[in-house]
C-alpha cells in the first residue's frame, strides 16, 4: 500500500472507500454506514458492487463550495 495524502486540489472525480476515509479522516467503516445513512450516497461499479465517491460530494460534506456551471 503507498502511504501517500490526497489533498483537495487533486482528488479524482470518483474517490474509493479508503481514499475518501483518508480525506476525511475517519474510518472507512464510517464512509459505509454515512452511505447506508444517505449522508454520502456511493455508486456502485463493476459486478462487485464496489463503492465508489463522487468529489462533489466529498467536497460538500468538508463545507467546501463546488463550482457548478
Amino acid at each position: 500500500m503507498i502511504n501517500q495524502t490526497l489533498s483537495i486540489n487533486n482528488l479524482p472525480d470518483l474517490l474509493t472507500v479508503r481514499e475518501v476515509a483518508q480525506v476525511l479522516r475517519v474510518s472507512p467503516l464510517t464512509i459505509k454506514r454515512w452511505g447506508k445513512r444517505g449522508k454520502l450516497p456511493a455508486i456502485r461499479i463493476n459486478s462487485r458492487g464496489d463503492r465508489r465517491y463522487k468529489k462533489e460530494a466529498v467536497m460538500w460534506l468538508l463545507g467546501i463550495q463546488s463550482k457548478t456551471e
